[in-house]
């Protein structure tokens, strides 16, 4: 057996969440809850997704395209999060942040490449 590096729990929380995983729970009624790290696997999977759509070339990351898209998407979870927990103004207040970055980004988009800022604009279906 491997020696746990790290924190020792780690391989213990892997090897549980794998088992969790690879059963299958419907119909029996039970609820669980899927690790944080398996929840993170799955966002970095939808954020793979969203960089490879928005790309220029194979290695971009940090174009204005990829960030206002994926702003865009952070920007939409936390608005329906904001709808179920009305009260949480301090999500509020980063809701308001992505908001004005997306829209210097656009900005910039705008007034450099035109026909990029309103292809980005059409695919996100963003007001323009």
């Amino acid at each position: 057996m491997e020696k746990a590096r790290g924190r020792p729990w780690q391989n213990q929380v892997c090897a549980r969440a794998k088992k969790m995983v690879e059963k299958d729970f419907t119909g029996t009624g039970f609820e669980f809850t899927l690790p944080v790290q398996i929840i993170l696997i799955e966002k970095n999977m939808e954020k793979g997704k969203t960089i490879a759509g928005f790309r220029l070339h194979e290695r971009d990351t940090g174009s204005a395209d990829v960030q206002v898209a994926l702003l865009t998407e952070r920007i939409n979870h936390l608005t329906e999060h904001l709808q179920k927990n009305v009260k949480d103004h301090s999500s509020r207040r980063g809701l308001l942040v992505m908001v004005g970055q997306r829209r210097r980004l656009l900005d910039y988009l705008h007034h450099a490449d035109l026909t990029r800022y309103q292809t980005v604009t059409k695919r996100l279906k963003l007001r323009h």
